[in-house]
C-alpha cells in the first residue's frame, strides 16, 4: 500500500504502521514495519503501541502485529452504514469513464425498478433522459430482468407474479409472456447477466450484471451498462463481459 522513501513523524508514522498491518493478514514483525516506513526501531515501535491501546492492533504468538478487531468493527459498520448507492458510485463512474455511456444502479420494487444512482459519460456525448429515483417496468429492463431471475425461480413463480394483469408491451420487443419470461430468466440464471435488446426504449440497448453489496447469494440490486445501440451495439457489451465483471465484482 506504501513504501515510505522519507521517515514519516508523528500521527503521520501511526497512520503508516496502520495502514501496513492492513496489508498483511497473517500479521507482520515490527522489524518488518519499520523497514517499511524507514524510521528508528525504538520510534517505530510507538506507532504500535497506540493501535493497540485504541484496539485498532494486536499481537499474535509469534510477536507479529495484526489488525485489531475494534478497528475491523468500525471498517465494517462504516461500510455497512453507507447507502448502496453510495458504496457503488466509483463502479459506476469507471464503467461510465471506459464505456462513454451511461451507467445505473437500479433496485426491485414489486413489478417496476428504481435508480438509486446514475452516472452520465464524461465527455458530454448524447446521455439518457432517465432520472434517480425514476421507475421503469421489470419486466422489460436489463436490470428488472436480473433481479426477477432471483426472486422468481421457476415458472409457477413468474406465473404467480404477473397473475391477472397483462405486462405492457413497452416496444415491439417486450417480453410479455410467462412462457417467454420464464425462458429468459432462467437463460439470465445460466450466463450470470442480463440483456435489454431494444426492449424498454427504441434504440437503446443495456447489459445488467448484479450488484452484492450486502451478501454473496443475494444481489441488493444491479448495475446497468444503458448504450445508444449505434454507438455501443449489445454485442460489443456482451464481447467486453468479463472486464464488465471484474470491474463490478459480479463474476459468479
Amino acid at each position: 500500500m506504501f513504501e515510505a522513501t522519507s521517515p514519516p513523524v508523528g500521527s503521520d508514522r501511526t497512520l503508516a504502521v496502520l495502514a501496513k498491518l492492513a496489508t498483511y493478514p497473517d500479521g507482520v514483525s515490527l522489524d518488518h514495519i519499520t523497514a517499511a516506513v524507514n524510521s528508528p526501531k525504538p520510534t517505530v515501535h510507538r506507532a504500535p503501541g497506540a493501535l493497540r491501546r485504541a484496539g485498532f492492533a494486536t499481537q499474535d504468538g509469534r510477536g507479529h502485529y495484526v489488525l485489531g478487531d475494534e478497528f475491523l468493527r468500525l471498517a465494517f459498520a462504516h461500510h455497512e452504514g453507507r447507502a448502496d448507492h453510495v458504496r457503488v458510485n466509483e463502479t459506476l463512474r469507471t464503467l461510465a469513464t471506459l464505456y462513454g455511456e451511461t451507467v445505473h444502479y437500479a433496485v426491485l420494487d414489486g413489478d417496476s425498478v428504481v435508480y438509486r444512482s446514475k452516472v452520465d459519460p464524461p465527455d458530454g456525448k448524447v446521455r439518457l433522459t432517465s432520472v434517480v429515483g425514476g421507475r421503469n417496468p421489470a419486466h422489460s429492463t436489463a436490470v428488472g430482468k436480473l433481479l426477477l431471475s432471483y426472486t422468481l425461480p421457476d415458472r409457477s413463480a413468474v406465473a404467480a407474479w404477473i397473475g391477472d394483469r397483462r405486462l405492457p408491451k413497452v416496444t415491439d420487443r417486450t417480453l410479455t409472456s410467462i412462457d417467454t419470461l420464464h425462458r429468459e430468466l432462467e437463460r439470465i440464471r445460466a450466463q450470470g447477466y442480463s440483456v435489454d435488446d431494444e426492449e424498454n426504449e427504441p434504440g437503446i440497448n443495456c447489459l445488467a450484471v448484479p450488484a452484492f453489496l450486502t451478501g454473496p447469494t443475494m444481489p441488493s440490486g444491479a448495475i446497468s451498462i444503458s448504450a445508444l445501440a449505434y454507438r455501443t451495439p449489445l454485442a460489443t457489451l456482451v464481447g467486453d463481459l468479463d472486464t464488465i465483471q471484474q470491474i463490478t465484482g459480479s463474476r459468479p
